[in-house]
């Protein structure tokens, strides 16, 4: 068998809300190269009736338009699917030093989920999803993912000198970790969204893998691409362009975006209590810029530190 994993982030560019990162992984028979391909009874690339929509976030969700494309593909893949968003980020591993603990809009948001797919499509989706994945003999994915709020995204940038620098670190520090708990018998091919304007991975991949010699294969604007041996099989490293027309990176960024938005959701809630007609916020930079003064005089009286609200690059 081999592995399949893909890895994509949502917000990197904010200064509201957090990073979120995620991975999926996926065993799958030896030769198969495009799961769109194997899974095409099941899966497409854009809103379809009658199939699950699994693509690159931006082309399947709108501000406004809802989180149900999201969470019909997300829903399926996951297993046990989870039903609250504190069990979600629990089975995701998502918050391993519980960093939004001390967040005040994260103190008992917890919404239950789906929070807009209705029961019947869950349900629906989850079946089609079962006999599609069974038929081409693929078990569902592993899916990991992680959130780095703003406190600890300001601690890893002042680290690595550049936000593209704690995106990489971040990025490939949860890969290992994933695979080291996996474990994976055979080859791993792993696909990931390129950082920012990076084009050289070498020496961060030699950092978070030092048990393997990483070897570079070629470096470009479209592609670069790395390897190593282990004793379990030939693992692969490629950072692409366009890394979402990979199934796995797909889903991983539907993911990370799903948790950004969930996170965002958690934010604006609790502002609003605090801010008569605050309008919300997505955390992009011009926006935020206005929605950190509309809510600076609440901010100050609710003591909570600008360093935990926002983020510096």
């Amino acid at each position: 068998m081999t592995w399949l994993i893909g890895v994509d982030e949502a917000g990197y560019g904010p200064n509201l809300g957090p990073l979120a990162v995620a991975a999926t992984a996926w065993r799958v028979p030896d030769g198969v190269a495009d799961l769109y391909e194997l899974l095409a009874e099941v899966v497409c690339q854009k809103p379809n009736q009658t199939r699950i929509a699994i693509a690159d976030s931006k082309l399947l969700y709108k501000p406004g338009g809802g989180l149900g494309t999201l969470e019909r593909a997300l829903f399926a893949a996951l297993n046990p699917t989870p039903t609250s968003y504190a069990v979600l980020l629990a089975q995701l591993a998502a918050d391993p030093a519980g960093r939004r603990a001390p967040l005040p809009w994260h103190d008992g948001f917890d919404p239950a989920l789906p929070c807009h797919l209705n029961p019947a499509d869950q349900a629906a989706a989850e079946v089609q999803w079962s006999a599609g994945c069974g038929a081409a003999g693929v078990p569902s994915p592993n899916v990991r993912a992680r959130l780095v709020f703003p406190e600890e995204f300001n601690e890893l940038t002042e680290e690595h000198g550049t936000k593209g620098a704690a995106l990489s670190h971040v990025t490939i520090g949860m890969l290992a970790g994933l695979l080291a708990d996996l474990a994976p018998e055979g080859p791993v091919e792993c696909v990931l969204d390129k950082h920012g304007g990076r084009n050289r991975y070498a020496a961060l991949l030699q950092h978070h893998f030092p048990d393997h010699l990483i070897e570079t294969h070629h470096e470009s604007r479209p592609e670069s691409r790395y390897a190593c041996s282990t004793d379990a099989g030939r693992w692969t490293f490629a950072f692409r362009s366009k890394g979402e027309s990979f199934l796995p990176a797909a889903l991983a960024s539907m993911t990370a975006k799903y948790l950004r938005e969930l996170s965002m959701q958690a934010l604006n809630d609790y502002w609003a209590r605090h801010v008569e007609d605050l309008k919300p916020t997505a955390g992009y930079p011009v926006d935020a810029k206005r929605y950190r003064a509309d809510i600076e005089h609440a901010r100050v009286k609710q003591q909570v530190s600008e360093r935990v609200l926002w983020r510096n690059r």
